[in-house]
């Protein structure tokens, strides 16, 4: 036992000790858990000095992983003017000292660049929170020359519809539309310290085309649908900074495309662990979305959000939290987003093939 003892202490941990699997997936996880106008911004390693040179190998490698796995499901592309480095730290363990150097995730061969890493406090103090209830009734066709019907495959193409129109909607900010260039702040009141201010936004879709672009209908014979419907709490945060009506409507949307697209995404990995078989080849099922639950973290005025089904206790919302962010969050302090709606729906007649989804 001494002589294992001793190895333990002349052990030191190396990069091939690095689990990349996990590391990407906990970034997809965490992802999830962030409201708009937050992104996941890199990756970090505590280790020791020894090991720095094998660690600024792993955590490039980690760098363009996680992006790859954060990016990979998303339903909308970051603009040009975006930055798009990525931060990699390693904070030595025994001089506690930290190194930062950022990559450009754009290019593949990107060296990588020295930062300067400080911290804040209260950084979130004077954020600015936009909230937003959009109410969903998207119709997915399932195509009859399908060979089998790709649940997942076809969802995500209805959605991808779908967040077009959402890109393309009028955002109106506190019942007002405003030039995207013009500044949220402007006729505003300050908030006093600690308390975050709050925009209700209100978003219109177009119906149809108007008649100045041209359309093509496509006629396809189809033998079942999915039908998503339902109300989606949404929310999005911006920094106080002078921000911009575009920076604003744009990090609402992005909230509104991603817990649509997350939710869905959900659903499909509880139905392959949990699917009956039984109801394989039924002519029709009623799924529930997760619901959408929001809860506040200890040393910051933002919220963070994770999803729970209707079985799911408080209890086990909150250990998920722990789960994920090492912090207890009590609860009083969970938050959840939409209520249960306990009316039945009708199907539309000559389904063969249908499953109805429901957001609440």
């Amino acid at each position: 036992r001494e002589e294992q003892n001793e190895s333990n202490k002349n052990y030191h941990p190396t990069s091939a000790d690095v689990d990349e699997e996990w590391v990407t997936a906990h970034a997809s996880q965490l992802s999830r858990m962030l409201p708009g106008g937050l992104l996941v911004l890199g990756v970090f390693i505590i280790a020791a000095p020894e090991l720095a040179k094998d660690i600024q190998n792993a955590l490039r490698k980690l760098v363009f992983s996680v992006e790859k796995s954060v990016v990979k499901k998303r339903l909308w592309k970051f603009t040009e003017e975006e930055v798009s480095d990525r931060v990699a730290l390693h904070v030595c363990s025994a001089t506690k000292k930290i190194l930062c150097r950022t990559y450009d995730i754009q290019d593949p061969k990107s060296s990588p660049k020295p930062a300067d890493w400080k911290y804040q406090s209260g950084l979130s103090a004077f954020w600015l929170s936009l909230e937003c209830t959009i109410n969903v009734n998207i119709h997915i066709p399932l195509s009859a020359t399908s060979a089998s019907y790709e649940l997942e495959k076809n969802t995500r193409n209805g959605l991808t519809r779908w967040a077009k129109q959402i890109e393309e909607g009028v955002f109106l900010i506190n019942g007002q539309a405003k030039e995207d260039d013009a500044e949220l702040l402007e006729g505003q009141k300050k908030s006093s310290r600690g308390n975050i201010q709050h925009f209700n936004v209100k978003v219109l879709t177009q119906l149809s085309q108007s008649s100045g672009h041209r359309s093509t209908a496509t006629v396809q014979v189809c033998s079942g649908s999915i039908n998503l419907k339902g109300a989606v709490k949404c929310r999005a945060y911006i920094h106080n900074n002078k921000p911009k009506i575009k920076d604003a409507i744009q990090a609402l949307k992005r909230d509104i495309i991603n817990t649509l697209s997350d939710r869905c995404e959900i659903l499909f990995e509880d139905l392959l662990i949990n699917e009956a078989p039984d109801k394989k080849n039924s002519e029709r099922e009623y799924h529930a979305l997760p619901h959408r639950v929001f809860a506040s973290i200890a040393g910051s005025n933002v919220m963070l959000c994770d999803y729970k089904f209707g079985d799911e206790t408080a209890g086990e919302i909150q250990e998920s939290f722990f789960e994920m962010l090492d912090q207890v969050v009590h609860g009083e302090a969970i938050h959840i987003a939409e209520e249960i709606n306990t009316g039945k729906y009708t199907f539309l007649l000559g389904v063969l093939f249908g499953v109805f989804i429901s957001l609440f």
